[in-house]
């Protein structure tokens, strides 16, 4: 009777562990499951940071460029801005040179007229 009850026992163990390795065997199997789709969305993510990281590079290379062409663009238009401000000084001296040439000719006029007179009463 004891021995039988003891086989009883042993068999209940055998059969609890069983039962349990199945279960572990089981979540196991699941847990293999995710572990490959978190490998594969790691895979993914790593590509991506990989095309993300080369389209930085490219426009930091872009931004570099603009950068440069910029900085070209703003000395040439303090060149031609400094130029301007000579031409308008250019300018500006000519017409005063040629509001008193106007004068000097205006004057000129009217000797050159005060004379014909003169000649022509004496």
């Amino acid at each position: 009777m004891g021995f039988t009850l003891f086989l009883g026992f042993l068999i209940d163990r055998v059969h609890h562990y069983l039962q349990k390795l199945q279960t572990l065997r089981s979540s196991t199997g699941a847990l293999k499951d995710e572990i490959r789709k978190l490998e594969e969305e790691r895979a993914r993510h790593k590509t991506e940071e990989d095309k993300s990281s080369k389209q930085v590079k490219v426009l930091e290379k872009q931004v570099s460029t603009l950068t440069a062409k910029l900085k070209k663009l703003e000395l040439e238009s303090a060149e031609k801005d400094e130029k301007i401000k000579t031409a308008e000084v250019h300018v500006a001296s000519l017409q005063k040179q040629a509001a008193d040439l106007l004068l000097e000719y205006d004057r000129l006029l009217e000797d050159n007229q005060l004379l014909q007179n003169q000649g022509c009463q004496g």
